[in-house]
């Protein structure tokens, strides 16, 4: 039963661990790429959907989109492109819409009318050429939910400093441990050593104890043996 509840601890602490790691290169990761249109990820720029304008038939508010930097003069009718709005409204956010026709702006620039596929209502502004990122090519669900979650207080504390302190307390409880191991192994190496010498000096007292009893014997036996002489002579001397 104690094998299978170390087996169990054991298992728990990786997953906190793998856990603690992953949040932390997540984080890495995403702060330096996501809504980056100056950092690539194996080649996709990342953007995370701020609306449900495409939510009808594709992707919602807080997934997160991957887009392809392709040549402007290949996309088509029907493709989805992440642009730099030029709109009144969201001047300057990328926005990740369809194109519902190819065009040329009063400049003579080619460019996209684009829209939303929830509101079916064209964006305001022609997406010329210079505007364009990136071709979609696939959406991850609430990847960006997430990501502005562990941005916040509180999504910190849960995805990174509960793990990492839940780590650092696991590690704590093993010293103390240990440290209480080794004292009292070496309490118990001290009580060995006591408990030897005490045997070594009981060994010695009975060894002295049996020499005496030896000694007292041989005295004895020496006096019994003066005395018999000193009979035997006075039986002589009486005899003379």
């Amino acid at each position: 039963m104690k094998k299978v509840i170390n087996i169990i601890k054991k298992i728990l602490v990786w997953i906190v661990v793998i856990v603690a790691v992953s949040m932390m290169i997540f984080t890495i990761v995403s702060v330096s790429t996501f809504n980056r249109n100056d950092r690539h990820l194996f080649g996709y720029r990342a953007y995370i959907v701020l609306s449900d304008s495409m939510s009808k038939t594709d992707f919602d508010a807080g997934d997160l989109v991957l887009v392809k930097e392709v040549a402007p003069s290949t996309l088509k009718e029907g493709d989805i492109i992440s642009y730099i709005s030029q709109n009144t409204e969201n001047y300057g956010e990328v926005v990740t819409h369809k194109i519902r026709e190819l065009v040329t702006d009063a400049n003579g620039d080619k460019g996209f009318i684009t829209y939303g596929t929830t509101t079916d209502t064209n964006d305001e502004t022609i997406v010329t050429y210079p505007f364009v990122l990136g071709k979609y090519q696939t959406h991850i669900p609430k990847v960006g939910t997430f990501f502005q979650f562990l941005k916040t207080p509180q999504g910190y504390f849960v995805c990174i400093f509960i793990p990492f302190m839940l780590l650092i307390l696991y590690q704590g409880i093993n010293v103390i441990r240990l440290f209480r191991r080794y004292k009292k192994e070496q309490m118990e190496e001290m009580q060995a050593e006591r408990d030897k010498i005490d045997a070594e000096r009981m060994k010695n007292q009975k060894m002295m104890e049996e020499l005496m009893a030896l000694k007292e014997q041989l005295a004895k036996q020496t006096e019994d043996k003066t005395a018999e002489e000193n009979t035997k002579k006075d039986k002589t001397t009486g005899e003379d």
